[in-house]
């Protein structure tokens, strides 16, 4: 079987790849370089995050990989694509007072979805496609679902809710039913990395607002009442449930409550004020099922961090999906993503737009 495999040149790429070529698969690796060049676009500080600039030296080290593993490597230019699609979705939730989360839709609409095309345009032959992410495909009832892997510490499963059928319907996960400890133990016994490798952290490793092209805009921080408690300098500067650097002085701590872009205002409180029982989402992407019947009882993720919590689930008549967790959540943000699980499958998940 011919197989195509994302290769970031790091450790779960790398053992990825290498599994697969073990396994006797016909193994072709395709690097996508996504930063934009934009000269006012300071370069962040950790080069190992996502979002970075490509150095010279970064890809020959994946190709020296590529030739220990005896596999051919390709680079596809899709820094145009990711600008208008991932970078754009980015600007325009932050500045409308909500929270993104930029791998999710990276995940769906690049690595997934738009390499996987160009790989084909530019005349690669592949039946499936790989990559080292730590999650597991399972299939039920003809349908393809995201599973969380079995090394749970590592699982993103979370982070792939969004690929629909087509794209499952070719996806390997090598590293799925694999513990972290034992791909980095492969890593080095094959000479790819040394054995302090850093892995990659966030999809951007400078200050956030470097990306919104903004300049300041002065507003008030408020409490609930909309009483003044202080001054902001743009509601992007915020996140909901965010604690420090409020700069408020209070007699218990306080945290962002809402960023209202229409007032320029910025909501905080105390922490009973920041839990919260239902949320409901919208822009579902289903997985092992199509829909859901009634009222039903599932684990629920708000954020990427953290385990599922219990919570009873209904579909509304415009499609919307409403969670009412058996116990009180903090800080469901709108833009994030709630994503239901039955067990460790995920039935589908949607984008948060209203928590109460």
């Amino acid at each position: 079987m011919k197989v195509l495999v994302g290769m970031s040149g790091g450790i779960d790429s790398s053992v990825a790849a290498y599994l697969l070529k073990q396994m006797g698969h016909e193994v072709v690796a395709v690097t996508m370089t996504i930063w934009n060049g934009k000269a006012d676009l300071p370069a962040p500080k950790k080069s190992n995050s996502c979002f970075a600039p490509e150095k010279t030296e970064d890809l020959q080290k994946i190709k020296v990989i590529c030739e220990k593993i005896g596999i051919e490597h390709q680079i596809l230019d899709l820094s145009e694509l990711y600008e208008r699609v991932v970078l754009k979705n980015f600007q325009d939730e932050y500045l409308n007072g909500r929270t993104p989360n930029p791998c999710i839709w990276c995940n769906a609409k690049i690595k997934f979805g738009a390499m996987v095309e160009y790989a084909r345009e530019k005349g690669l032959q592949f039946d499936k496609f790989a990559t080292g992410h730590y999650a597991r495909i399972v299939e039920k009832d003809g349908r393809y679902g995201i599973a969380r892997a079995v090394d749970l510490k590592k699982d993103q499963s979370y982070f792939l809710y969004r690929l629909n059928q087509a794209q499952l319907s070719t996806i390997i996960f090598p590293l799925g039913e694999m513990l972290k400890e034992d791909v980095r133990k492969i890593d080095v016994e094959q000479g790819f990395h040394d054995v302090m490798q850093d892995e990659s952290q966030d999809f951007y490793g400078g200050d956030y607002t470097d990306l919104l092209d903004v300049t300041n805009q002065n507003g008030n921080i408020v409490d609930s009442k909309g009483n003044i408690l202080g001054k902001h300098e743009g509601i992007w500067h915020y996140t909901i449930g965010q604690r420090k650097g409020l700069g408020i002085a209070a007699e218990r701590p306080l945290y962002v409550l809402a960023l209202r872009p229409q007032s320029n205002e910025v909501v905080v409180g105390f922490e009973e004020e920041a839990l919260q029982r239902s949320v409901t989402a919208s822009n579902i992407v289903w997985g092992v099922v199509d829909k859901l019947e009634g009222f039903q009882l599932v684990q629920a993720k708000i954020r990427s961090t953290g385990y599922p919590s219990e919570a009873e689930v209904h579909q509304n008549e415009d499609g919307s999906l409403t969670a009412v967790f058996s116990e009180e959540i903090k800080a469901a943000t709108n833009g994030q993503s709630l994503v239901l699980y039955d067990n460790d499958i995920i039935l589908c998940g949607g984008i948060i737009e209203d928590a109460r």
